[in-house]
Formats: C-alpha cells, structure tokens, sequence
C-alpha cells in the first residue's frame, strides 16, 4: 500500500516538511509518479514494532523497585 507524503506524516506522526527531507536524504523510500512522492506503508512496520519493543523495555526498566540502600558502616 502506497501513501503520500501527508499520509505518511500523520502515520508517522511527523511534519510533512521532516518526510520531504528524509525522502530527500533517501532516508526514506519513495517513488515519484510525476506529480508527487508515494511511500510505501511496509518500510515501517518492522521500525514501529522495534519501537514499540524499545519503548516496553524503558517502561519495563523504570517500573523496577529500587534495590533498598544497603547501610555500609565504613570502620577505618
């Protein structure tokens, strides 16, 4: 499935100026068909998964209890 640079935008949640950019800076795949850029959809499924795999392991991280504070006596 192919979409436009507005509907990448918002998929991605970005300016339309950043997905011109990166499509510029061939950061992201696209085809002009003339009139405009088409991105296919399926370059991001396997980033936004990866994503969401980073952002559970961070949530997963800061929901550990802190270990208690040892009192350590320092006897010099």
């Amino acid at each position: 499935m192919y979409m436009t640079v507005k509907e990448t935008a918002e998929y991605l949640s970005m300016k339309e100026s950043v997905i011109d950019k990166l499509i510029l800076h061939n950061r992201i795949r696209a085809i002009h068909d003339g009139e405009q850029y088409l991105i296919n959809k399926e370059q991001f499924v396997s980033h936004l998964e990866e994503m969401e795999k980073y952002k559970q392991m961070i949530q997963d991280y800061l929901n550990e209890p802190m270990p208690e504070d040892i009192d350590v006596k320092d006897e010099d």
